[in-house]
């Protein structure tokens, strides 16, 4: 046992590990067991524990042989086994020779992903700012109208939920340009959106924006047709639009339409929608050969490349590279569609960015991967095989959680030069004035699952999160893109310190800061470097929290909670939401008696003022409480039981810009946010 312990340590793995209710807990031998198999270093006897750790000891030495993170500016710890004199080789094309003393590199003044060239071997020694891009960096000229203020505020939107100037069965790219612009006019800076990933054009019911193909591309179907074709409408245009999205109609039209303007185009106009500055022809090539070699096989009944005839589940064997002969016109076709969304995400930042958004749209970084998707065909070798991701049993979810995804294997970074991770922040921060990263966390450790076994066989696995975190800072820059990360959940002890310290902002969701005793509390104490929030799409939202419909939709599809009773939940809500109007009445925000429940809109201007006046850098406001719109997004832990991901809103920003409370709730949050004026919502009668 102390030899699978000592193995299981070395790979990463957390034998040990505290529960959300800081209760100590020992990850059985068994499932040890498991999960290093997964990870190649198979641990069923002594003999094959000696040999794993013998091969472990290579893969990490390969790892900090190559590829070493270092800060602008300050000496370089190189590694025991690389030495002797060297030429060093910058990013920008100059040479010099290395100034190595005992182990130590000199500063170096550039950041870049520079080369150290010595007898020994080559390293790449990857140079990072101290922190990421942040809110203090943007010309402050250009913030806030040219107040100067660092203290912006903007909106989180699904993108399929946004409505448009025509109607539309989804949001695209197009109809995000116009909610941008029309925000932009009452004062944000930015608006951040769902996941875009590519997902799997073929199959119409896979639609949930956080179980990717790919991170490295963008959901075609999103792509704006007037790009190219001005004069296009949506076949499906009625006014009369249902509350719920049809995603298999949707999907299928969307595509069928798509496919019927590239056939109408000719090859030059065609060409003029590839973007290859940031994504080479190659790479873009290589995943649309994906999407038609996944329509192909789905019409076979086989579903992601795992299932697909043995021959073709390496992407350089002989028969995919005579498919893709065979299938060229398909796959030119996937690939002008993926450079249209490409161009139709790029024309909505700059569109934002021209009516007065200092950041504008901030993209969003799901936690994982599917691990039948695009990523993982193309770079097998850089995913976790065997485990999914998810997390452990807690009081949300007794059983733990099995999201189905896989992401990066942490023993595998290294010896890649973390390339799949840097292609991943590349194409999230391509065409964004920022990105916030799902599941933060992950960055430090995130839970794994054997397949096929339950969530609470898992096991915390460490990442390397000083290089990771370097890395992202360097992507950052370069892409002058600010960096918010989802820090909810079991936080792991010092981990908010180090974000912080990285300048990547937390998340500070007003159901969540309460003080010891339970009490919320003053935003005016929440942390700078964080970005206050209303909710999150995960979350009830303001009207569906104040009116306990949340409370009404766990309890009518049986999910498990901490109350003996419905009513008992429901009283201690009503307990919160006086304390909560209290705190608001403290804050300037509120004025008034505690209102009713059915009085949601007084509820929801006090709140979105009282976050908005927060201490925090940022403010960010969902449009479901922008609008005051009583369902949520996603309910966690649901597929069927509740309609997840297909609700849009009630009409368009544009549309709800020229409704007097509306742009009344948007004035109070921007005088919140300047911290001038404090106007009391009192219960609107």
């Amino acid at each position: 046992m102390t030899a699978l312990l000592e193995l299981a340590r070395r790979a990463g793995l957390q034998p040990e590990w505290e529960d959300a209710t800081g209760t100590p807990q020992t990850v059985a031998a068994d499932n040890l067991r498991a999960i290093l198999s997964a990870l190649d270093l198979p641990a069923d006897n002594e003999a094959q524990i000696a040999q794993s750790m013998g091969r472990l000891e290579e893969l990490q030495r390969r790892g900090s042989e190559e590829f070493v993170t270092a800060v602008v500016d300050q000496p370089i710890t190189l590694p025991a086994t690389v030495s002797g004199p060297g030429t060093l080789h910058l990013e920008n094309g100059t040479t010099m020779p290395a100034q190595i003393n005992d182990r130590t590199l000199a500063p170096i003044a550039r950041a870049g992903y520079h080369r150290l060239v010595q007898p020994s071997g080559e390293t790449v020694i990857a140079v990072a700012p101290p922190r990421c891009f942040g809110v203090e960096d943007f010309d402050k000229r250009k913030v806030s109208g040219g107040g100067g203020t660092d203290r912006l505020w903007g909106a989180a939107a699904q993108l399929p939920s946004l409505r448009g100037d025509t109607p539309a069965p989804i949001g695209d790219f197009g109809i995000l340009e116009q909610a941008a612009t029309a925000l932009a006019a009452g004062g944000a800076d930015l608006l951040a959106i769902s996941p875009v990933h590519a997902l799997f054009p073929s199959d119409p019911t896979r639609f949930s924006p956080y179980s990717p193909s790919s991170r490295r591309f963008v959901n075609a179907l999103f792509a704006d047709p007037t790009l190219v074709a001005r004069d296009w409408r949506p076949a499906d245009n009625s006014d009369n639009l249902p509350d719920l999205i049809d995603w298999e109609a949707a999907i299928t039209r969307r595509l069928s339409e798509l496919r019927a303007i590239y056939e109408e185009l000719g090859e030059a106009t065609r060409q003029t929608v590839a973007r290859v500055e940031r994504i080479s022809v190659e790479k873009q090539r290589s995943h649309a050969l994906f999407d038609a070699l996944d329509s192909h096989f789905r019409d076979q009944g086989l579903h992601g490349w795992p299932d697909w005839p043995e021959q073709y589940r390496d992407h350089a064997s002989p028969q995919v590279r005579e498919f893709e002969q065979e299938h060229a016109g398909e796959i030119a076709f996937y690939s002008w569609l993926q450079g249209l969304a490409d161009a139709s995400l790029a024309k909505a930042q700059t569109a934002a960015r021209s009516a007065g958004m200092a950041i504008g749209i901030v993209t969003d970084l799901a936690v994982g991967v599917d691990p039948g998707g695009s990523d993982c065909w193309t770079r097998p070798h850089a995913f976790l095989r065997g485990l999914s991701v998810g997390a452990p049993p807690d009081l949300l979810g007794p059983d733990g959680q099995d999201w189905g995804l896989t992401t990066f294997d942490p023993l595998a970074l290294p010896l890649d030069h973390f390339r799949a991770f840097r292609d991943t922040l590349i194409a999230a921060m391509a065409d964004a004035g920022g990105v916030r990263i799902d599941h933060v966390l992950g960055l430090r450790r995130i839970w794994v699952v054997p397949h096929g076994q339950p969530s609470s066989h898992g096991c915390y696995i460490n990442f390397p999160l000083r290089d990771m975190l370097r890395i992202l800072a360097l992507e950052s820059w370069r892409n002058r893109a600010i960096v918010v990360g989802e820090d909810l959940g079991t936080v792991p002890e010092g981990l908010r310190d180090d974000l912080g310290a990285a300048n990547v902002a937390g998340m500070r969701v007003l159901w969540f800061e309460r003080d010891r005793t339970g009490a919320f509390t003053d935003p005016a104490g929440w942390d700078r470097s964080a970005a206050a929030m209303t909710s999150t799409h995960d979350l009830p939202t303001l009207a569906g929290w104040w009116s306990g419909w949340d409370i009404e939709w766990n309890w009518s599809i049986g999910r498990s909670s901490r109350f003996a009773t419905k009513e008992a939940e429901i009283a201690e809500r009503r307990t919160d939401c006086a304390a909560l109007w209290q705190r608001m009445v403290a804050s300037g925000n509120a004025g008034g008696p505690c209102p009713p429940k059915d009085d949601t809109q007084s509820f929801v201007d006090a709140a979105c003022a009282h976050v908005s006046g927060s201490n925090c850098a940022l403010a960010i406001i969902p449009l479901e409480d922008l609008f005051g719109v009583v369902e949520q997004p996603n309910l966690p832990g649901t597929i069927d039981e509740h309609p997840n991901w297909r609700r849009r809103l009630p009409r368009s920003v544009a549309a709800m810009m020229e409704r007097p409370a509306f742009a009344e709730r948007l004035d109070r949050i921007a005088k919140a946010r300047s911290g001038t004026i404090h106007h009391a919502a009192k219960p609107r009668t």
